[in-house]
């Protein structure tokens, strides 16, 4: 199964190049801290690609998906919106969480909880059987540095570790993008918008077969 990932387009996503493939997996952050439009606008936008399956989870920007899940899930009607949840296809299990650690004071807030117990506590849900692992945050010290500061979430991170998900996909910072192989797990930082407004493409790799 060919995979495409991409996160943080912050309403830019027009002008980014998706490749062909299986499955594309959309990592958080569609919108810049408004709410209806934006996300109705993004599900039009994967409505026309061709890929068999969608999945989606928020960002720190997307307010509504936060505040409104259930209204988000039918403006998202083309697609697989996961909020905590996990989806088998094809025999792979994926499991997609929004939730990232307070950012800055200046970053929107939607799906931040501060460090510690309330974060545990979202991770301890993803199942020890996951496949692929979809977060909005990085996990500690991995394509996470903003600014000479590690953004990442520790106890993401040590789940990670425990868990050893073939792939974990994610977005949030900026400053990266990326795949990188550690241990049984390989990382990828799919976001496509750097801090100069500048548009990458999204990332492809291959889901080995079993």
């Amino acid at each position: 199964m060919k995979i495409v990932a991409f996160s943080d387009t912050h309403m830019l996503h027009s002008r980014v190049e998706i490749p062909d493939g299986d499955l594309v997996v959309f990592a958080g952050d569609m919108s810049v801290c408004r709410t209806l439009q934006d996300v109705a606008g993004f599900n039009e936008f994967l409505k026309t690609f061709p890929h068999q399956y969608k999945i989606v989870i928020g960002g720190n920007h997307d307010h509504l998906l936060a505040s409104s899940p259930d209204l988000g899930r039918e403006l998202l009607q083309d697609v697989i919106y996961l909020q905590d949840e996990e989806i088998v296809i094809e025999g792979i299990r994926i499991y997609g969480s929004p939730w990232q650690p307070i950012f800055n004071t200046n970053a929107c807030d939607a799906f931040a909880l501060p460090r510690g117990k309330v974060m545990r506590e979202k991770w301890a849900m993803i199942p020890e059987h996951t496949d692929i692992l979809v977060t909005h945050c990085p996990p500690a010290g991995i394509m996470d540095e903003d600014g000479g500061v590690s953004h990442g979430c520790s106890d993401l991170l040590e789940t990670v570790q425990h868990i050893s998900p073939r792939f974990h996909i994610f977005g949030h910072i900026h400053n990266h993008n990326g795949i990188q192989t550690i241990g049984k797990t390989t990382f990828v930082n799919c976001n496509v918008k750097d801090k100069n407004n500048r548009v990458r493409p999204a990332l492809a790799f291959d889901y080995p077969s079993r």
